[in-house]
């Protein structure tokens, strides 16, 4: 999988400290198995999944999704400063449904010509990425969840079989168990870290991978399925790439900055997210050796 490391290196400041922290950011962060080798993602876009295989995808990750936004709380109640409560807030509120807003104009873009683009990319009316929800207007439709839901129905799944903790994998409930407690941790060197390492992982490629994948599955036998949840999430996080290496910059300069628990912080959400992608590549590999379909 691709990283933004070498963004990540030509940003960075230059200091004996900050060149020690930054050495150990990259084995903790950029170099750890779930960014680096990925086996499900890997597998996945070769496009070999078959019907079950992406229907446990879409399960699992719709626990993910749900319950992410109960981490999401937690971090912006647990926020240390007003300016990153604010940032928290946006993520919250865009989650649920708020559409972002660029200054004011309308969040609306250009509406695709061809049909099969929408169904892919999603209503443009919706799934703007760029802008703020400050004065964005709430549309039901534009919640995360609801475009999973759009997804999963041509997979033969419905809202009661989605999104709820009961559906969870083992493996699955202890990463968003891991979310809750790391992401939004009410400790700041935790929460800075395992913040970092999320957005690392969301941005080194694995969206590209899934997309790759479920595109010739909907090539080959679902050509009503919606992919806006994955496109919508691939665009946004390669805009939040370049950000990244701001954010910790500014965890680092900060005053009191514990730089072995944000180190923890970040390796233990990695693990945690690596539980949740081991956790598909073992039932995925199950329902090869069962034969469904």
């Amino acid at each position: 999988m691709a990283t933004v490391t070498t963004h990540a290196e030509s940003a960075a400041p230059s200091s004996p400290q900050w060149d020690g922290f930054f050495e150990r950011v990259r084995t903790a962060v950029f170099e750890h198995p779930v960014v680096t080798a990925n086996s499900y993602c890997d597998w996945f876009e070769r496009g070999d999944a078959s019907r079950a295989q992406v229907r446990d995808l879409c399960q699992q990750f719709s626990v993910f999704s749900n319950l992410f936004i109960v981490a999401q709380l937690l971090k912006t109640i647990n926020a240390p400063t007003l300016e990153q409560a604010r940032e928290s807030k946006e993520i919250l509120a865009n989650e649920l449904g708020v559409v972002f807003r660029s200054g004011r104009t309308s969040p609306v873009q250009e509406r695709p010509v061809e049909a099969d683009q929408v169904e892919r990319m999603g209503d443009p009316e919706l799934v703007s990425t760029e802008g703020t929800v400050d004065g964005g207007t709430f549309k039901f439709t534009a919640a995360h969840f609801e475009w999973l839901l759009q997804f999963a129905s041509p997979l033969g799944l419905s809202f009661d079989e989605l999104g709820k903790r009961k559906h969870g994998t083992p493996s699955t409930l202890h990463f968003c168990d891991e979310l809750a407690r790391l992401y939004g941790s009410d400790d700041g060197d935790i929460g800075e870290g395992a913040s970092f390492a999320v957005e690392h992982w969301a941005a080194a490629g694995f969206w590209k991978q899934l997309i790759k994948g479920l595109d010739a599955f909907r090539d080959r036998e679902c050509p009503e399925l919606r992919l806006a949840f994955f496109t919508w999430h691939d665009r946004v996080e390669d805009q939040h790439a370049a950000h990244t290496m701001d954010e910790l910059r500014e965890a680092f300069k900060r005053p009191g900055f514990d730089e072995e628990k944000f180190l923890a912080g970040a390796r233990e959400m990695l693990d945690g997210v690596k539980v949740f992608w081991d956790g598909l590549d073992e039932r995925r590999r199950q329902l090869d050796r069962s034969g469904a379909a």
